[in-house]
């Protein structure tokens, strides 16, 4: 099942995904429907579906979900460890890549929460002191804070390079910041998705029509199970229903496709679908 959240008068009312069409989900947000998909033992599709209203309707949709915190991980593509270890000097050198390859601590750190979220086609932040600020395409689970994985999304991890490659204690700066991270544009139940880790995504940068950056990697290229990563982010860390954990980058972009403004940025995976935003200074 794939779901979203309709704009309405009243604010977000969640909605499950049909072509082009939405089965609103009354006085409900996807995270109230997480909640109580925790609370009953059921899926999250079985939750939505009995709340489902049997009309299908058009509507302006929003931010897929409204997590209460947004966690991610770092080092679990083999490309990012080496981007980042090359981008740092002296006592740096090798840290990346010890996390990656020693196979023990994932890099773990929070995104922030609703605030610096964004849906699709809103705004990603450039951080005003930034040079090199770039898209992160990525993996996003939904979890609750039992650990179960209710849903999946794409995410757009935006991240000032410059100011961690600086030094690696600007890390937060580096990563918490208005409109740092784009969610969307469903989010999509387990049962739709064969195997998340045969999954290719690509992302895409254009400025004025013209592209100036593509790459894509597949999920299974990543070094953790999400099990693994999900476990150590609740190691002694209690994290509300629902948060989203993000797995991890596998797609580089160098500091000569860095943002400007007005540049869309497109992540796709097929079985999720297309999220998109333009970037501008914040």
């Amino acid at each position: 099942m794939k779901l979203t959240q309709l704009k309405t008068d009243s604010g977000l009312v969640a909605a499950i995904v049909e072509g082009d069409k939405l089965r609103p989900v009354p006085n409900q947000t996807t995270g109230s429907l997480v909640v109580q998909a925790q609370a009953s033992g059921k899926p999250l599709a079985e939750v939505a579906r009995a709340l489902a209203l049997e009309e299908l309707v058009e509507g302006e949709t929003a931010i897929p979900i409204t997590p209460e915190e947004v966690w991610a991980c770092g080092c679990t593509y083999a490309p990012s460890a080496e981007f980042r270890d090359g981008q740092t000097a002296g006592e740096q050198d090798g840290m990346y890549a010890y996390v990656h390859d020693v196979n023990h601590r994932p890099e773990l750190f929070e995104k922030g929460g609703a605030r610096v979220c964004v849906g699709p086609d809103e705004e990603i932040g450039i951080r005003k002191d930034s040079q090199f600020t770039a898209p992160e395409p990525e993996f996003g689970l939904i979890v609750d804070s039992a650990g179960k994985i209710h849903a999946y999304t794409l995410a757009n991890d935006v991240s000032a390079w410059d100011i961690e490659r600086e030094n690696a204690l600007y890390l937060p700066q580096s990563k918490i910041f208005d409109g740092c991270c784009a969610l969307g544009p469903v989010i999509v139940t387990p049962d739709e998705i064969a195997d998340p880790y045969q999954l290719q995504m690509t992302c895409t940068i254009t400025r004025g029509g013209a592209q100036t950056f593509s790459g894509t990697c597949s999920t299974n290229q990543l070094k953790r199970k999400f099990e693994e990563l999900v476990e150590y982010l609740l190691r002694s860390n209690s994290v509300p229903t629902p948060a989203v954990l993000l797995t991890g980058t596998g797609i580089i972009v160098t500091e000569a496709e860095a943002l400007q403004p007005g540049d869309v940025t497109a992540i796709e995976i097929p079985e999720i679908g297309r999220l998109a935003n333009p970037a501008a200074i914040v």
